[in-house]
This record gives C-alpha cells, sequence and structure tokens, in this order.
C-alpha cells in the first residue's frame, strides 16, 4: 500500500509494543528461529500473515471463521495465533480446523488444544502455537480456522488486507467453532484476525519460501476470493515440483526499508518476528524499495543499506535471500521523477549485479514497458500504475527461478504461457491466441505437447503442429490458434486454459496456463420494439441475447452540445414509472465518456422536453443531468464519486419529478438525486440506453457501451 492509502488506517487504534516473543508456559512457546528448531522439529509453514494492526471492535461472545489457502501439504496442522500490537491479553475459548466446504462451510472441524487445554489467553505482544492435530492437508488446498471469543472482545490484532472474505457471528453469536455447517456465521469482514501462521508435517516439503514485501506482495488491486498475489502464483508453481516448498506471505501494504511507522514496521524491524522465526524457512524474497524510493524520501544508497543489513541477517541464520528488482512506477500519482528514477535503477543495478543477493528476480523487467521502461507494460497494469493486476502477479512469480531457491527439487523445466493476457474475441471470428512453452531447466524436454481447452461450442485451429520432439534448455516453441467463439455466444468473460505436456528425467510431466477471454459484440441491427437514433455519423449498434452494445462518437453529451447514439422504445415511461438498465462496460474514448439511460418526450428530438440521462463516466462517476427549460439541453447536474462497472442505472418519473438512483448489485441503491423536469409530457417518454465519446478534448475518438438489461416499468 502506498503512503496515500495509509489513512485508510485512521480508523483503527493501534499500540506498537516493543517486546520480544518470549514464553514461559507449553501454551505459548515461541516458534523457533528455521536455523535453530529446537521444538517439534519437522514443521514447515504453508501460509502466514504478517499481523499489523488493532481495533476495538465494540463486540462480545462471538466466533469467527478465517479461510486460507495452503501451499503445501502435510498429515499434521498446527495453527500459530498472535496478540502483537495490543496492550491486553486475549482469550481464545474454542478453536477448530477443517478443510473448507465451500463459503464458511467446513468438513468435519478438528479440535484444536494449546498444551493440551481447549482454552488459552495470549498476553499482548505475545504468540501462541496450537498442539498438533492429525488431518490431511492437501497441498493448495483450503483450511479453514475457527476461534471463539467468551465475553467482551476488547481488540482485534490483524492483518488488515485480506482479500479474502472472513466470516463473523454477529455480536452475542456465541461459540460455533465446532460447527460444520456456516449458517451463524451471518457477518463478513475481509481482515486476517489473530491468525499468523499454519504449519504442516508429514509432507514432502521440506522448507520453506518467505515473500518479504508491501502492498505489491499483500496482493493489493488482485482478485479478491481468488488467491492470485504472487506468492500464490509461485506457490502453485512449486506445488509441481517431487519434493516442493511452502510460501508464506509476509507482505504488508505501506511497507518500507528504511523506516516504519505504527503498526507497520519496517522490514528491518520485522525480519526477526515475519522472516527468521519462520518454521522451516530456507528461503527469503526480498521484494520492497518502492515505497522508500517513490514517497519515503529515501535514496538509492540508504534502500541498498538496508539490503545489505537484511542479507547479512538472513545469512547469519542460515537462509538464503534472493532480490527482487524494484518495479516501474511512473504515472503512479506525482510521485515518480527523474531523479527517483535514477535512485531506482541504482537500487536495480545492486540487486542483479551487486554480488550480495544469493539470486534475483527481475520483476522489473517481467512488467515494464519495453517501449517506456519507467512504465508499467498496459498488460500487466491494475490501472493505478504501482500495483500489478492478475497478469502482473503471474508474471512475477513466473520471473522466481525455482532451483536458485534452493528449497524445492525435481521441478517441471517446461512452462507453457497464453498471449495475448487478455484477448478480445468478436463473436463469431476468428482471433490469433498463441501458447509459448519455455524450456528453463538444464536438460533437454522431449515429446512437447500443446492443447487448447475451449468453452463448449468454440473451435480452434492450429497453425501448424502442436508439438515437437525435443526442446533445448533456454529454448521456446510457439503454438498459435484461430479461435472463434460462436456468433450467438453472449458477451463477456470466458476460461480459455492450455496444457502442455512433456517428458522430463524419464517421466512425463505438465504445465497450464488460463486467460480470460472477452467476447466482444459485432455491430448488427437491433429488434423490434428497439430503435437506433444519433446525432453523430459514427454510431453503430448491436443486440445479442438480452444484451445491447452502442459505438459512439460525439463532443459533448451536457450544455451546449447533445452528441450521442441511443438505442430506444418508444413511449415506454408513463407517467409514473421509470427505467433500469445495466451497464456492464464502458471502453474507448476520453476520461469523458458518458454511457447509461436517457428519458424524453421524443428522444430523436429533445428540444420538444422532458429530457434526461443518468450516466457514469471514468472522469466524474455517476452523473444525473436534466433539461430545466425545455430547450433541448442538459443543464443541471448531480452525481460524483467513482467510476464503477458494472453498474445499475435506474430513472423514475413522478409527474414532472425525475429521481435518479445507482447501484452496484441491483439491490441496494444510491439516491443520485431528484429534479423537476416542468417539460415533462403527461403521456408516456421515450426511454432508452446512450452513449457519447465526449470527444471536445479527443477528436476522433469512440466509445463502447455495452448493457446486459434494460427494463421500463409503470
Amino acid at each position: 500500500m502506498s503512503g496515500r492509502l495509509q489513512h485508510l488506517w485512521g480508523h483503527r487504534r493501534f499500540a506498537v509494543l516493543a517486546t520480544a516473543l518470549a514464553a514461559t508456559a507449553a501454551a505459548l512457546l515461541p516458534v523457533a528461529p528455521a536455523a535453530a528448531e529446537t521444538v517439534r522439529p519437522g514443521w514447515t509453514g504453508t501460509w502466514a500473515t504478517a499481523q499489523h494492526a488493532s481495533y476495538d471492535p465494540g463486540t462480545s461472545e462471538v466466533t469467527v471463521r478465517i479461510p486460507v489457502r495452503v501451499s503445501a501439504g502435510g498429515s499434521s496442522v498446527r495453527i500459530r495465533l498472535t496478540n502483537d500490537f495490543t496492550t491486553e491479553p486475549v482469550t481464545i475459548g474454542h478453536a477448530t480446523v477443517g478443510l473448507r466446504d465451500g463459503g464458511s462451510a467446513v468438513t468435519r472441524p478438528r479440535k484444536l488444544r494449546f498444551g493440551g487445554k481447549s482454552e488459552v489467553t495470549i498476553a499482548a505482544g505475545e504468540q501462541a502455537a496450537s498442539d498438533q492435530v492429525k488431518l490431511t492437508v492437501p497441498a493448495r488446498g483450503d483450511l479453514v480456522v475457527s476461534l471463539y471469543f467468551p465475553g467482551r472482545l476488547t481488540h482485534v490484532s490483524q492483518h488488515w488486507m485480506a482479500l479474502q472474505t472472513v466470516y463473523w457471528t454477529p455480536d452475542g453469536g456465541g461459540d460455533h467453532a465446532g460447527d460444520a455447517g456456516g449458517d451463524a456465521f451471518t457477518k463478513t469482514d475481509s481482515t486476517f484476525p489473530f491468525l499468523t501462521g499454519v504449519d504442516v508435517r508429514g509432507g514432502p516439503a521440506r522448507g520453506s519460501v518467505v515473500a518479504l514485501g508491501d502492498s505489491i506482495t499483500d496482493g493489493a488491486a488482485s482478485t479478491s476470493d481468488a488467491d492470485r498475489r504472487w506468492p500464490d502464483y509461485l506457490a502453485a508453481r512449486l506445488s509441481a515440483c517431487t519434493s516442493p516448498a511452502g510460501v508464506l506471505n509476509e507482505g504488508i501494504s505501506g511497507n518500507r526499508i528504511t523506516a516504519g511507522v505504527d503498526g507497520n514496521p519496517s522490514a528491518l524491524d520485522r525480519l526477526e518476528r515475519d522472516v527468521l522465526s519462520q518454521p522451516g524457512a530456507r528461503t527469503v524474497i526480498l521484494f520492497e524499495g518502492v515505497n522508500d524510493l517513490s514517497w519515503g524520501g529515501a535514496t538509492g544508497d540508504q534502500v541498498i543499506d538496508g539490503m545489505k543489513e537484511i542479507v547479512r541477517r538472513a545469512h547469519e541464520r542460515g537462509l538464503r535471500v534472493i532480490g527482487a528488482t524494484v518495479v516501474p512506477y511512473r504515472g503512479w500519482g506525482d510521485y515518480w521523477t527523474e531523479a527517483k528514477e535514477a535512485d531506482r535503477q541504482q537500487v536495480n543495478t545492486f540487486v542483479r549485479e551487486g554480488g550480495v543477493f544469493d539470486g534475483f528476480a527481475d520483476f522489473d523487467k517481467a512488467v515494464r514497458d519495453p517501449d517506456d521502461p519507467t512504465r508499467y507494460g498496459a498488460a500487466f497494469d491494475s490501472g493505478d500504475h504501482l500495483h500489478p493486476n492478475d497478469t502482473g502477479m503471474k508474471a512475477f512469480a513466473d520471473a522466481v527461478d525455482l532451483a536458485g531457491l534452493g528449497v524445492a527439487r525435481d521441478c517441471p523445466s517446461a512452462r507453457v504461457r497464453l498471449t495475448p493476457y487478455r484477448p478480445g474475441l468478436p463473436a463469431g471470428r476468428a482471433t490469433e491466441i498463441t501458447a509459448t512453452v519455455t524450456n528453463t531447466g538444464t536438460r533437454a524436454v522431449a515429446r512437447v505437447t500443446t492443447g487448447l481447452r475451449l468453452p463448449d461450442g468454440w473451435i480452434a485451429e492450429a497453425e501448424g503442429k502442436t508439438g515437437i520432439d525435443s526442446l533445448a534448455p533456454g529454448r521456446s516453441s510457439t503454438v498459435t490458434w484461430r479461435v472463434t467463439p460462436p456468433a450467438d455466444a453472449a458477451w463477456g468473460p470466458y476460461d480459455i486454459g492450455v496444457r502442455s505436456s512433456f517428458r522430463q528425467g524419464g517421466r512425463t510431466r505438465h504445465d497450464t496456463d488460463g486467460v480470460t477471454a472477452d467476447v466482444t459484440p459485432v455491430p448488427s441491427a437491433v429488434r423490434t420494439p428497439y430503435r437506433t437514433f444519433a446525432t453523430t455519423d459514427d454510431a453503430q449498434y448491436a443486440q445479442g441475447d438480452g444484451q445491447f452494445a452502442i459505438w459512439a462518437g460525439g463532443r459533448d453529451l451536457a450544455g451546449w452540445a447533445d452528441e450521442k447514439a441511443a438505442i430506444h422504445v418508444p413511449d415506454a415511461v408513463p407517467a409514473s414509472g421509470g427505467v433500469t438498465a445495466r451497464l456492464v462496460a464502458q471502453t474507448g474514448s476520453g476520461p469523458s465518456a458518458k454511457a447509461g439511460i436517457a428519458v424524453a418526450n421524443d428522444l430523436t428530438a429533445p428540444e420538444k422536453g422532458g429530457y434526461a440521462v443518468l450516466t457514469m463516466s471514468r472522469s466524474y462517476g455517476v452523473e444525473f443531468m436534466t433539461d430545466s427549460d425545455g430547450d433541448g439541453h442538459l443543464d443541471t447536474w448531480a452525481g460524483g464519486g467513482s467510476s464503477y462497472h458494472p453498474a445499475w442505472l435506474r430513472l423514475t418519473r413522478d409527474g414532472t419529478a425525475y429521481t435518479a438512483y445507482a447501484s452496484t448489485d441491483g439491490t441496494t441503491w444510491q439516491r443520485i438525486g431528484t429534479a423537476t423536469v416542468p417539460s415533462a409530457a403527461d403521456g408516456g417518454l421515450d426511454a432508452g440506453m446512450v452513449a457519447s465519446a465526449v470527444n471536445l478534448d479527443h477528436p476522433g475518438q469512440t466509445t463502447t457501451a455495452v448493457f446486459d438489461s434494460f427494463s421500463t416499468a409503470g
């Protein structure tokens, strides 16, 4: 997380406690350092998060249920809890662990004990490790940890950006830690409370990799509830090795190497807690520095000095350290300068060539724009120009040399990747999609074959052979298909997968990849009762099964100009009625391009009165505009906020009183505004979907608006 996001912590109450983790009772056993583990040897960390904040939940007698995606598997499991950053003890009256059965349900939850007792009290600043529980934990499987808090819960020690739905009972809900079903858990959150680690033993893994990082490692901008942080993708790669490894995500949003703040200690200050003391830790990947250089005020020399200190301390404890290069961030707010870019390049040269790290992962190279290396490539950018999207997260994981980690053994040598990363496929038309197989190993692999996995009814024709006899180390082979979705395919996202098989070390191995492809509309006629009308020369339209698309140019849609394209129904809204539509996507053109719904006495002639629109634009969010004097020009405005899609939009009228609403889910509606439109006809109004490129400052461009729901009511 950036410095700009730190204000999100303002509602939390922090109290930093600089107390070393030490315990004297069996229930409060510290987790020993990797190089000197004397307690319960053989544990391997399979999941972790860095607790860094606390808040008062104002609740009593509650149970929380925390789903986690583990990395390595085993035959036994334990959990680790922390009460860091607090000044008061916390009591857990009942704790369980089990395999997830969807949502908040658990398959046969197993009771956890702490030093043989069901209840454990953790002092402020301390940790507690549970006793061993026999449970077959599959690699990359979903576990659920449930914790019951008797009495008043005075605080929650947490990792605040979980990107995972966490389930709570309501206040006074009582003990439901042992429930298999999830009906009692009616509240949700997205922070990890108290749980700081999950360990396994009895599995094939003999060590773990710790990802020490900031918001990018934490997963910011990746898809929630989907486990698409780069450490998740790395765990998936390592799980295919004969001897795999656990992956522990110790990212904290806003974290820096050179300095810390209350609730977010520096990487140096938290190194012992979050890295060196992790059970089974063998290697750390250090991916920090962008916050130090961008908004933190640090120089390149200061970041390098901090990196050297982290490497020195890790080496003293027997851990390997892989350095990750600092990613580009030009365009992220106003933080980038040429001087800071020079510092970034200095740090990256040190990571690559300084001779201090045991290896490096070139995350910068993996995602930078080859035409402008100071920026993210468009395929990897989440949109804020600092945090990667899911594809960028995968690119980071791909940039890690598995052999160089020194943990896993006998990993698949060949990797297959699909491009484009987010292809657009016009319905009924062929588009090229390419699979590239790369041999990252030290020996040739043989009998390499590649095949696509497509949605039902899709067609793929390969251009050439889909297999080769041998692929030398460092070499790549490509297969290109012309992929055609059905002409009547619904517009929207579809998953396309690829699977490559090859012979390595005398046995068949596999690798897979997938992309999300967007089936896009193709211009076509609309059907009765719908009609089209435009005041631009470049308008086009399409209608599918309940879906509509509009392509439109136009200089403006408000004030002095009314240039738009519309799909509409005449006389659709009576004197007391309304129109509702869902705007799914809005692409192209400038930041003020508008798309949404409109009503008028006659949409083909707004000067006849009754004119109003409710649209979404990237720059101004929801915009409700009306014509107050009946001259055909929109001259009143209400709205604002952030743009979002899909967006439900609703306009209602009661005579001449118009009210606009917007919703993210079609259930909970926000009133945008109410306006009087004196020129509204006593009878029915035309209603329709509209789009305008608003090209006053972006001449010649076209916007595309896609709707998948449109209805009127009287």
